[in-house]
């Protein structure tokens, strides 16, 4: 392998290394369980001196990211820690040693019934009639009081709307139909708004913001990278966004495939097509300032010309794509497995592709001076694709 000219993987080299790439934003993708694997990438930035100007998710992301945004630099990554410890489903430890096919269907069966202490807890109500009437702050087959608690006590909301790290969290108002993202440039945060990024229904229930309800931003875009591309003030970036459902898949064989790769499809959220359309819409913006720069200066200095010209930008961003793996075994239910050695999987394989990501640095290699977007996507065996 071979980065900046040398024959050996370069060591990360740290933040004010990274600064001529613009800004560093990490976005995260909403997944339940699989959301450790974000934990372990986040880890190996941190060791690395590398830290997030901007955090971006939606539901789990989201979470993490008020994990990172709501504490002092120092504090991070002990949080995160201490929630993904609150957060594995130990009951069945034992029997999944074991018997780890059995094991693991019962831990996450377990999950299903009895929730997760520190998480959710079933609402009997809504198990018991469809039909009861009980308020969208209700409605949902589980409670989420206990995260309400858990997000309370390791998130600091006052040190979030210091707004020392940009954070922003995606939700879905039930409503209108409209993805909603609440950034605490413009918004005094609390623990609703986070909550609100993770409200899955049917699942959990809609939580109320200022006469609105919210569910998981997931319902309508689960990969919120979106919120870059639309950034209204346009920046050199580089971008770290980690998805936790494979967009590419085989064709699935029995129904157990196809239950898992239908989750995939669904909350890749049309990544990368969104990404293919941003590339073109980059590339155009370089264009339009290379054609304006040919123009005569008078011709510039006409308040028409002056417009049009505006559309362009000579920014770019470096958008590199991290995919968790798939663990031996896994289905449709990867996303509630809570057991230990999930969490500790995940997280393991996060860490080591950052680690080797890092090292591989592919957005310090010579790319075209026309391109405003470049996508690095790290393959299996981390190998990076560039385009």
């Amino acid at each position: 392998m071979t980065t900046n000219g040398h024959d050996t993987p370069a060591i990360c080299p740290g933040l004010e290394l990274l600064a001529p790439y613009g800004q560093v934003v990490l976005v995260l993708q909403g997944g339940g369980a699989l959301g450790a694997y974000q934990a372990g990438v986040y880890q190996a930035m941190h060791e690395a001196g590398v830290e997030p100007d901007w955090v971006i998710g939606t539901s789990i992301g989201a979470i993490n990211a008020s994990l990172i945004a709501g504490n002092a630099v120092a504090d991070r990554l002990p949080q995160l820690k201490a929630f993904w410890r609150r957060m594995e489903h130990a009951l069945p430890l034992q029997m999944a040693a074991c018997t780890p096919i059995v094991g693991g269907m019962l831990a996450n069966w377990m999950t299903v019934v009895g929730g997760l202490p520190a998480f959710f807890t079933p609402n009997w109500t809504a198990l018991a009639s469809p039909d009861a009437t009980m308020g969208a702050a209700a409605a949902g087959y589980y409670s989420t009081g206990p995260l309400r608690a858990t997000l309370s006590e390791l998130v600091d909301f006052d040190r979030i709307n210091t707004r020392e790290t940009r954070l922003t969290v995606g939700a879905a108002n039930a409503r209108t139909s409209q993805m909603v993202y609440f950034d605490n440039r413009a918004t005094t945060f609390d623990v609703r708004h986070v909550m609100a990024s993770g409200a899955l229904p049917p699942a959990f229930p809609a939580i109320a913001i200022d006469g609105e309800i919210f569910w998981d931003g997931g319902v309508l875009s689960n990969t919120p990278v979106e919120v870059i591309f639309d950034e209204p003030e346009r920046h050199d970036a580089l971008v770290f966004a980690v998805h936790l459902w494979n967009p590419r898949g085989p064709d699935p064989q029995t129904i157990r495939q196809v239950l898992s790769r239908q989750k995939d499809v669904q909350y890749s959220s049309r990544a990368n097509a969104h990404i293919a359309r941003q590339k073109q819409i980059h590339k155009l913006r370089h264009v339009i300032s290379e054609l304006a720069a040919k123009l005569p200066e008078q011709a510039r200095a006409d308040n028409a010309v002056r417009e049009l010209a505006s559309y362009g930008c000579v920014t770019r961003m470096h958008v590199v794509r991290l995919l968790a793996p798939t663990l031996a075994g896994e289905d449709h239910t990867k996303d509630i497995d809570f057991s230990p050695a999930g969490i500790r999987e995940r997280w393991a394989a996060g860490h080591a592709d950052m680690q080797a990501t890092l090292a591989r640095a592919p957005w310090t290699e010579q790319v075209d001076p026309m391109e405003g977007l470049v996508l690095h996507d790290v393959m299996p065996g981390m190998q990076v694709k560039t385009s």
